[in-house]
């Protein structure tokens, strides 16, 4: 099994990386001409040759200090194979204000619209790379310890496939960055009152199968931690029936079920919008899974991640066919950090409360929508 998984995890990445070498002459022309577009000079918005290379080797561009991403890079990792939704979110968070290339791009929005938009694109992708990373490791860490239902996340996925190529090929190279980190922080807002309502007594009324089957797991957690031998696989998920209109699932003893009508349409619609954010969709499929299947965390989170996998493949090829460029030293080393995260994550998980795993989600949420809201359409901090 493990060797299996290396293997796959390998032809994963040598498939991404062959697809992004292969389209790397249309990057250095289109990311050439974006740079000859722009004025020389010492000034915000312009180039400066005699600076030393930064970002995709942009004259003074930033320099990312390698230690905090390898740092920022783990944490993403952790997160997204922890809750399962907010390893996107905090990858953007991460290029666009923690490594200050959101604010660089934004430089360029009169002076050299075509770079802005370039450089949008490439904080995309190399979200994308992150997340769709931790994805594959995540989704098969989840598998083996019975907490991934495949045919739910096998018609996310499909659904994923048209979403994330159509919305990836309508907005390559159209969207500035003031835009794209507005319609960044207004889904996350969106998406954190809404797990704030959730977690309310009125939400948690409608939630109980998937509160039953998160006490059934924690309390099988406690027998493990007494010394009790205890055959988490065994209760783990098993698919007890599958048809075109409905699929239904055991976890920990408890039933449920769906219709894989709705997580196929549904994985059309938010693969589409993780796609235009460069985020992976995870924060949108979590409530999602849910709300539609009544799954508790446990199991969104590894759910979640397969579908994100395919989601980001299908995105990250798209890109790359319409001459994204990618900052190779920078996401090789972020690579790394995501598969130190992605195998913790999934192993520190069950030490957290389902509620609480929810509101470390809304507290996130709730900061980094309504502070990107502002930056991108009022161009106001909230701070500094």
């Amino acid at each position: 099994m493990l060797h299996s998984k290396r293997m796959l995890f390998i032809v994963a990445l040598i498939v991404m990386v062959g697809v992004c070498l292969w389209f790397e002459p249309a990057w250095a022309d289109k990311l050439s001409d974006a740079i000859a577009s722009a004025p020389q000079g010492a000034e915000a918005g312009q180039i400066d040759p005699s600076k030393p290379a930064g970002f995709l080797g942009i004259p003074g561009a930033p320099s990312v200090n390698l230690i905090l991403a390898f740092v920022w890079a783990v944490w993403v990792g952790w997160i997204f194979s922890t809750v399962g939704a907010f390893g996107g979110v905090m990858a953007g968070v991460g290029h666009m204000t923690v490594f200050g290339l959101g604010a660089y791009a934004k430089s360029f929005k009169t002076t050299a619209p075509a770079l802005n938009k370039l450089a949008t694109d490439s904080i995309r992708a190399s979200n994308q790379f992150l997340v769709g990373t931790s994805a594959l490791i995540s989704s098969f860490n989840y598998w083996k310890m019975g907490r991934l239902v495949l045919p739910l996340a096998v018609a996310l996925g499909a659904g994923s496939l048209l979403g994330a190529w159509g919305s990836a090929t309508l907005t390559a190279g159209k969207i500035s960055f003031s835009q794209y980190q507005g319609w960044f922080g207004l889904f996350v807002l969106v998406l954190g009152c809404y797990l704030f309502w959730e977690t309310s007594a009125a939400g948690q009324a409608s939630k109980k199968k998937a509160k039953a089957a998160a006490k059934a797991f924690e309390e099988s957690v406690k027998k493990q931690k007494a010394g009790e031998q205890v055959d988490t696989k065994a209760l783990g998920v098993k698919t007890t029936k599958f048809t075109l209109t409905r699929c239904e699932f055991t976890f920990y003893g408890v039933e449920f079920a769906f219709n894989p009508l709705i997580p196929l349409l549904g994985g059309i619609v938010i693969a589409a919008v993780a796609a235009f954010l460069g985020v992976g969709g995870g924060f949108l499929l979590v409530p999602f899974l849910t709300s539609v299947a009544q799954l508790p965390m446990y199991l969104a989170a590894g759910t979640s991640a397969l579908a994100v996998l395919i989601s980001m493949i299908t995105s990250i090829a798209t890109l790359m066919t319409k001459g994204t460029p990618v900052d190779w030293s920078l996401i090789g080393l972020e690579l790394v950090g995501i598969v130190v995260g992605s195998v913790i994550g999934p192993r520190t998980s069950k030490y957290f409360s389902d509620l609480w795993l929810k509101r470390l989600f809304i507290v996130l949420s709730l900061y980094v929508g309504i502070d990107y809201v502002l930056r991108g359409f009022f161009n106001y901090r909230i701070f500094g």
